[in-house]
């Protein structure tokens, strides 16, 4: 889904702060508008569902969730989809738990999340407190927060991925989160667009993965492990992919193999999106190359503002060249950057050749005869860029 975002000189379209960057989302739910918020911003989105989402018929984890909730009663309860909360309480009626349940529940501050969810609460014979008409758990967060939760115990009817950020907001103001599985996380039917996430990410294809349930996240650290790329995979997360994770919850996977994280400080889709529109760009070195500003992005370069998009083999040559801004890349050394390299020379001259059509500046690579290419770094640049 990359995005052309360059027009005749003068003409550019403004070049967005992802513009140049691919992203892979990892998320089940509510991947539509994590895309679509990183697709604004000029990303290119690799999608790939890193998790399925299965309702529990008859669950052990579901019956200890509604025995820890008899027993020692919560202070709050929120109701998250109708499918899931009449499931629970049938679930809970065949354990011989349903009246206890019923009990308890109109004993709490019951909370739904819209009127679909308020429509079963009411068919169970219970009343909720409150529900926003938006359908939107982020006004119900803010609710809790507004009121405070310190010293809280709140139950979440979970509804398969954990919603982001949602449980870490709730615990860093001091709540005790307690979730009712009414779903359970399964491999994806469809294993191809994680095969294709982890292709793309252990190639370096991609810049960012994004993170917003720690499920997710281990889902597709078993992936690479069944695939014999763990290592591979660790490595480009470790040094290379920037893994973004929506809180220190969703984290706690990576970092368990010690790949480094960014979290964004609120924890929902919106602030990190905003997180990856400053890192990314933040990583990007610009180079003032003969009298332009020279930005290497992920499958892109941005020329004085301007977006270029680059073919494969011509962004390989032009990492090899910015690797060492300024000096002599022999011909030879180009040749072993390009993908499927073979042994003659003339693929990196057509190449090349390309690259320079692709930059829309021809200047800004120099041909150094008999010895090979360089960028043609200004000469105010060099001293800073000599031990590059």
């Amino acid at each position: 889904m990359h995005r052309e975002q360059t027009g005749p000189a003068g003409d550019e379209a403004p070049v967005g702060p992802l513009a140049g960057f691919t992203v892979g989302v990892t998320a089940a739910r509510r991947a539509d508008e994590l895309g679509a918020l990183l697709q604004r911003r000029g990303a290119a989105v690799m999608h790939a569902p890193a998790l399925r989402i299965v309702p529990l018929a008859d669950d052990s984890e579901l019956m200890a969730a509604t025995k820890q909730l008899i027993d020692h009663a919560p202070h709050v309860v929120i109701a998250t989809t109708a499918i899931g909360f009449r499931g629970w309480v049938e679930a809970a009626d065949g354990w011989g738990l349903g009246d206890a349940l019923l009990d308890r529940l109109r004993e709490v501050r019951l909370l739904a999340r819209g009127p679909k969810v308020r429509g079963a609460i009411r068919a169970a014979g219970l009343t909720e407190e409150w529900y926003p008409p938006s359908e939107s758990m982020a006004e119900v967060l803010d609710r809790l927060l507004e009121e405070g939760v310190e010293g809280q115990r709140i139950a979440i009817q979970l509804h398969g991925e954990p919603l982001p950020g949602f449980v870490e907001s709730l615990r860093a103001g001091g709540a005790e989160v307690v979730g009712v599985p009414v779903y359970r996380w399964m491999p994806p039917e469809d294993i191809g667009p994680v095969d294709r996430l982890l292709d793309a990410t252990v190639a370096r294809a991609l810049d960012a993965v994004t993170f917003t349930s720690a499920p997710a996240a281990a889902s597709l650290l078993d992936r690479a492990e069944r695939r014999g790329m763990r290592e591979e995979l660790l490595d480009a997360l470790r040094h290379d992919v920037l893994a973004a994770c929506v809180g220190p919850v969703t984290a706690l996977p990576l970092e368990a193999h010690d790949i480094p994280t960014s979290q964004p400080e609120r924890f929902r889709l919106g602030p990190l999106v905003q997180l990856l529109t400053t890192e990314l760009p933040g990583r990007v070195r610009p180079l003032p190359v003969a009298g332009r500003r020279l930005e290497i992005r992920g499958h892109a370069v941005v020329v004085d503002g301007a977006l270029r998009t680059v073919p494969p083999a011509g962004m390989a040559l032009l990492r090899a060249l910015a690797r060492r801004p300024g000096w002599v890349v022999a011909r030879a050394e180009l040749l072993r950057s390009l993908p499927g390299a073979g042994r003659d020379e003339h693929a990196v001259e057509t190449a090349m050749a390309r690259l320079r059509t692709a930059l829309g500046s021809p200047k800004l690579i120099q041909t150094v005869v008999k010895r090979g290419y360089r960028l043609a770094l200004d000469p105010s640049a060099e001293t800073k860029y000599a031990d590059a």
